[in-house]
């Protein structure tokens, strides 16, 4: 240890990059007076020498705290504060989640996490899943655990048991998972080989276990976590101790095959939800309760726009009122592009397989493609349009005069999903894109990008959607093209944001294998976040395919592909805005936008001109002529969300005018045609998203 002298009077205490040396003011004037810079020297050299034992621990702030010995990350977070000591789940020490016992024994980079932070709720329900695990083999010692991930919201847990799990039986594992909870068990790993950790879950009888450990290589070592009686395997990290859950729901149950194989036995899979507290649990489930409602398959079914059947799985059959959305949005966004310069071309549905292994598409998505062989020819039906529209731009020479060139296609496209993740609009095997491709000169992409941002926040708004996501997504390790081209991409995608002044998140390793692209995501009303849009750079493709322009100096160059989607499929935009709307669409999207009833047989004949005046002003009208009550009329079209009911009495008739109904209730009183036709015309121009003015 370093000596001080006591006669130097600032001797007993020195600091030394943030650390005291603390030292006790000898009587003995023998000792000689060590110079400060000769001290801090050799204060540094002990602390190389003890590096081990005396870490130094960064924090995200920048400040370091030493210590003098090795310490766990708990004992970090206390010595920053009882506060933080109380609430600290797990952290991550130079980069890597760790639980509260890890232990700190050289300089280390420490993020301490508590349940404010996202990793900190993963952590929560993780150690929910395991909580579930333990109250279902406290119950039912007969059931054998499998695995139990973290989803989107929650958790789940897969167990084979001899008998069907029911509702009373949620309830009951509900229970007992509060009363583990509230018992506050510590949660302890510990770490063990692969054969010791095969070995212990043989000796208990849970050969699911076994079986995953069995496929890990023999030196990994392995982490047990155990509470109370329950041991589980897994990586973690994982809550102090059962009493931080506080907040969880089980939700559902569902079959599900082991590892996801149909040729494996059939298990039972219970769902989760966990959340920091109380009123997040509640907020969650009533937004639950709320997306069951605004569910578009029952809404769907309701308003009768489409139906989906077995024999073509995956694939939407359209009837007419559903139909009528279909068609809007997608002359909605026809004649937006022919403003904005693009040019609507319509390619085939199946093309010779030599095309797709050229542009790259058969290695990375050949099992996704439907295939199909005709004359000793092998073909592909598309999954994508971009190296059709390559087939275009190469028909005839280009300059650098014709560029940027857009070619836009509502493009039919088949992908094989698996059946098992097809899901109303929302996950299909056919569909149709509003894609496009922008053909253009290096110089030209960080424009173009722009154009193309200030057209999507445009066509969003007109939905009604105003809070959007932006991610940039970077280069994949499964990529085409050299470092060079993805470095030019990247800058170009950052720097349009970054001109735009928008926020955006990064998304490493995310882009597609041909180039980067940056990614749009809605937020609806429930707060779900919907990925639509995108626009993607790509510097391969097109030389791929041998596409090439006359550059300014007379010299044949690539052009760079800018692939680019708004609405992305337009079956799951659309069954976005069903559930945005809860069925009740603007009038613009409306499939019936008024419905014209007559109160006696009297006024039949002039209901029917209502009709006919509405409809060649192109207003989707309809007459209920039936003899009914008009109370009943009323109520079964607003049950219909139909936005504009007329009332035809025999005052309407007299004075040729029509009774205004809203289809929230309100009564706007009469007006005469050419009244409603105008106010009808207002309020589809401003696409429902702008107040009217009367």
């Amino acid at each position: 240890m370093v000596g001080v002298v006591g006669s130097n009077p600032i001797a007993p205490t020195i600091k030394i990059d943030k650390y005291q040396l603390m030292s006790t003011v000898p009587s003995n004037s023998a000792f000689l007076l060590i110079p400060y810079t000769l001290l801090r020297a050799r204060y540094g050299e002990y602390r190389r020498t003890c590096k081990s034992l005396m870490p130094i621990v960064t924090l995200p702030d920048g400040s370091q705290r030493e210590y003098p010995q090795s310490l766990t990350l708990a004992e970090v977070a206390a010595s920053i504060g009882p506060g933080l000591a109380k609430a600290t789940l797990a952290g991550r020490v130079d980069d890597v989640l760790v639980d509260t016992t890890f232990l700190i024994e050289k300089d280390a980079r420490v993020v301490i996490i508590t349940d404010r932070d996202a990793d900190g709720l993963e952590i929560i329900r993780h150690s929910c899943a395991h909580l579930l695990a333990h109250a279902v083999k406290t119950l039912y010692p007969d059931v054998q655990v499998t695995i139990g991930p973290v989803i989107d919201d929650g958790f789940y847990y897969d167990f084979a048991f001899k008998r069907a799990f029911t509702p009373d039986d949620l309830s009951k594992i509900e229970q007992k998972m509060a009363e583990l909870a509230a018992a506050d068990l510590p949660v302890l790993r510990e770490e063990r080989s692969r054969d010791e950790a095969i070995a212990f879950f043989d000796a208990i009888d849970e050969q699911y276990k076994a079986e995953i450990i069995r496929d890990i290589p023999a030196s990994e070592t392995l982490s047990l976590y155990t509470q109370g009686d329950f041991t589980d395997l897994c990586r973690g990290p994982h809550v102090p101790s059962t009493a931080r859950i506080k907040a969880f729901k089980l939700t559902k149950l569902a079959g599900a095959y082991w590892r996801g194989d149909s040729k494996n036995e059939m298990l039972q899979r219970i769902y989760g939800t966990a959340w920091r507290t109380s009123k997040e649990l509640k907020g969650y489930l009533h937004r639950i309760e709320e997306a069951e409602k605004r569910d578009h398959r029952r809404i769907a079914k309701h308003l009768d726009l489409y139906h989906t059947q077995e024999e073509a799985p995956g694939m939407i059959f359209w009837h007419d009122n559903g139909w009528v959305i279909y068609r809007e949005v997608e002359q909605y966004i026809r004649e937006l592009l022919r403003r904005h310069d693009y040019q609507e071309v319509r390619t085939p549905q199946v093309v010779d397989r030599s095309l797709w292994e050229r542009s790259g598409h058969w290695d990375k998505f050949k099992d996704d493609m439907f295939t199909t062989h005709s004359e000793n020819r092998d073909y592909a039906i598309k999954p994508m349009n971009c190296p059709c529209h390559v087939q275009i731009f190469n028909q005839g020479l280009k300059s650098y005069r014709d560029l940027p060139l857009k070619l836009a296609e509502f493009g039919s496209c088949l992908r094989n999903e698996p059946s098992g993740t097809l899901h109303g609009l929302m996950r299909l095997r056919n569909f149709v894109q509003d894609d496009a491709h922008i053909f253009c000169t290096e110089a030209q992409i960080q424009s173009e990008v722009s154009d193309f941002i200030d057209l999507l926040f445009e066509v969003y708004a007109d939905f009604g959607f105003t809070d959007i996501i932006i991610k940039l997504s970077t280069r994949p390790d499964n990529r085409v093209g050299e470092d060079d081209s993805w470095d030019k991409a990247e800058h170009a995608l950052e720097e349009a944001l970054n001109s735009k002044g928008l926020g955006w998140d990064l998304q490493p390793g995310e882009g597609a294998f041909y180039g980067p692209k940056i990614e749009f995501s809605l937020k609806d009303c429930l707060g779900r976040v919907w990925q639509c849009g995108t626009i993607q750079v790509d510097f391969s493709m097109p030389g791929r395919l041998d596409a090439s322009y006359v550059a300014e100096d007379g010299s044949r160059q690539v052009p760079v592909m800018l692939h680019r989607a708004i609405l992305g499929s337009l079956e799951r935009f659309i069954g976005i805005l069903i559930e945005e709307h809860a069925g009740h669409f603007p009038l613009w999207l409306a499939p019936v936008q008024v419905v014209v009833m007559n109160i006696t047989d009297r006024q039949e004949a002039f209901c029917r001109e209502v009709g006919d005046f509405l409809r060649q002003y192109g207003i989707r009208a309809r007459e209920d002529l039936r003899n009914e009550k008009i109370n009943f009329k009323i109520r079964e079209h607003t049950l219909q969300h139909v936005p504009y009911l007329l009332v035809v009495g025999d005052r309407e008739v007299e004075g040729r005018s029509v009774a205004v109904r809203a289809r929230k209730g309100e009564d706007l009183g009469g007006m005469p045609l050419t009244g409603i036709l105008k106010h009808l015309q207002a309020e589809i121009a401003c696409r429902g998203h702008m107040p009217l003015e009367e």
